[in-house]
């Protein structure tokens, strides 16, 4: 599942590679390139609840399936048929939605299959190899764009979610006993169960981590939907040759939140999740505002600070997740992980769109006071959420 896990986030970065070129080439504002961005968040969302609802009825492993080839047709379509800004956004849509099958139905699979050992290590890797699979869409992104150009990016990368399919497929057994016998009836409630999701969210611990996952994942999106474009415009300001190419140093510093992700959950079991999560959120909000704020700077101080946000962004996903999961009641947890999901793309969908409006009004991508306003738009949520919960009283809960 790990393999699997990395093969079908290799479009991830994609477009985040390709954003400046096609900024260029077809003539685009910052807030639309943040926009085709946004989409695939936005795919994400409108899959991932009906996605998540199969999990509670059927194998996860058959969701996984389509998504994988979901993804794979998206990103074809990205390269072979995307001239626009709208069709670009439609087709990353659907590579959205192709994430959506498999992200949380590939940590569904793993729920159902392991029987013994600590379950919260099993999702902490599996959330930390996220990290492992954006880090290589960089870098083989980068690599093909600047070989090939960028159709070929989409065209090719998509064999990355093909190969999961034929993994899941081939590799991973059916389960051996189908949870739901009866007809597989969707209802709008199915997939929107309000009623469930209401159940999760007066639990305090649950909805800690859904609301902290969800700043989280603005926060982690929008860096890493402009972190190449950033890379170039400190080049720029530097004056220096960096010593990786943008792409690369990008997918290069992304590795390192695997460790960070792995760690991160081993040193909240210890000191307490909620108190941990508080800690790295604020961390990574300084962080961000000092890579920002490194143009101009030496490019070993500007790969250092992006080194350390990237790490303390990660630092807390594997805890948030594994603390939701744990969290949740048995009768709702598949709701759960999917409310869980839900909200953290939409954070997502926010982050990309808010950064390239910021740019914006702020000035432009030329100007370091737009950078360093994009990233305190981005950063700053996960400073509200610690203080809005120790004020409810989340970080005073037991340790989970």
């Amino acid at each position: 599942m790990l393999m699997a896990q990395t093969c079908a986030l290799l479009g991830f970065a994609c477009y985040a590679v390709v954003l400046t070129t096609l900024q260029e080439e077809w003539h685009l504002s910052n807030l639309q390139s943040g926009l085709i961005a946004s989409a695939f968040f936005f795919g994400y969302m409108l899959a991932v609840p009906l996605a998540t609802a199969l999990t509670d009825r059927v194998d996860a492993r058959k969701v996984y399936l389509i998504g994988g080839l979901s993804a794979t047709f998206g990103l074809l379509a990205m390269g072979l048929l995307a001239n626009n800004f709208w069709t670009a956004m439609f087709f990353m849509a659907i590579n959205g939605a192709g994430l959506a099958g498999t992200y949380m139905p590939g940590l569904k699979i793993l729920s159902d299959r392991i029987q013994s050992g600590e379950l919260t290590r099993h999702i902490a890797f599996y959330t930390a190899f996220f990290g492992i699979g954006t880090g290589f869409s960089y870098l083989c992104s980068g690599w093909i764009l600047s070989a090939l150009g960028w159709q070929y990016v989409f065209g090719l990368i998509a064999l990355g979610p093909f190969i999961a399919f034929l993994i899941v497929l081939l590799f991973i057994p059916a389960l051996q006993h189908e949870k739901w016998n009866g007809p597989i009836n969707i209802r709008l409630h199915d997939i929107f169960p309000v009623d469930k999701w209401k159940l999760v969210l007066q639990d305090k611990n649950a909805a800690g981590f859904i609301f902290g996952y969800t700043a989280h994942t603005l926060e982690l999106f929008a860096s890493r939907s402009w972190i190449v474009a950033f890379f170039a415009f400190c080049a720029i300001a530097s004056g220096e040759s960096f010593i990786l190419a943008a792409t690369t140093l990008a997918g290069v510093i992304n590795f390192f939140g695997v460790p960070a992700s792995i760690l991160g959950n081993e040193i909240a079991l210890r000191v307490g999740r909620q108190k941990w999560v508080c800690i790295v959120m604020l961390t990574s909000a300084v962080l961000g505002i000092a890579f920002a704020c490194s143009t101009g700077q030496s490019w070993w101080l500007i790969v250092a600070l992006a080194i350390g946000h990237a790490i303390f962004i990660m630092a807390d996903s594997s805890t948030l997740t594994a603390g939701l999961v744990i969290s949740a009641q048995e009768n709702i947890k598949g709701a759960a992980m999917g409310l869980h999901s839900l909200m953290g793309f939409g954070g997502g969908l926010l982050g990309p769109a808010i950064f390239g409006f910021v740019l914006d009004i702020s000035g432009s991508r030329t100007s370091q006071a737009a950078w360093i306003w994009a990233y305190v738009a981005v950063v700053m949520w996960g400073v509200l959420f610690v203080i809005y919960e120790r004020r409810r009283g989340w970080g005073s809960a037991a340790r989970a």
